[in-house]
């Protein structure tokens, strides 16, 4: 496993838009969660180690969360010719198994995934009422093989201090986790 930290964007950063389709059939814009007091989007994909290994906690946060009106959305913008485990209708059965309550996206042509600067799986990026950048980096320190429980420490931290109406520390630690499996002439490097 080779690890690939977050870009780290720019706190305070705009939502880039977004209309992507879901697992389900259907089609999800960033406008979609404009009533919400945070969006929480995360990169991830199918195939990855480190995703496997924070999936059940990220699913079990997100329904946490989702239940206190944050609005939580997944993007998976790797390139399926060459990673066919994260093709779309396998993507439909990960989040059936995961128990994913939140859309998960495919971003075919990856122009979502440039415009937020992801460059790893997981990534997360939240965001808070205005749409505006708060908080970006990982779940908690836990890693494959680590030993250390995945508890959403760092994330569940920047997402009450939303909800609470509180700054969310600057201090952020970046995500570590695959590198976003870019087509052939698409990386952004």
């Amino acid at each position: 496993m080779v690890e690939t930290p977050s870009t780290m964007s720019p706190l305070g950063t705009k939502a880039p838009d977004f209309s992507l389709p879901d697992t389900e059939g259907g089609t999800v814009s960033l406008c979609d969660f404009a009533d919400a007091p945070a969006l929480l989007l995360a990169f991830i994909c199918n195939h990855c180690p480190f995703v496997k290994h924070i999936a059940p906690a990220f699913a079990s946060l997100a329904r946490e969360y989702q239940a206190r009106g944050v609005a939580v959305v997944a993007i998976n913008a790797n390139d399926v010719e060459r990673f066919p485990d994260d093709r779309p209708e396998l993507m439909t059965q990960e989040a059936r198994t995961r128990g994913y309550t939140f859309p998960y996206l495919f971003d075919e042509t990856q122009e979502v995934a440039k415009a937020y600067r992801a460059s790893c799986t997981p990534d997360f990026f939240l965001f808070d009422a205005e749409n505006r950048l708060v908080y970006r980096g990982q779940l908690d320190d836990s890693r494959p093989e680590s030993g250390l429980p995945v508890t959403g420490a760092d994330l569940r931290a920047a997402l009450d201090a939303v909800l609470e109406g509180r700054p969310v520390p600057e201090d952020q630690k970046p995500s570590m986790g695959c590198n976003i499996k870019w087509k052939p002439g698409n990386d952004p490097a």
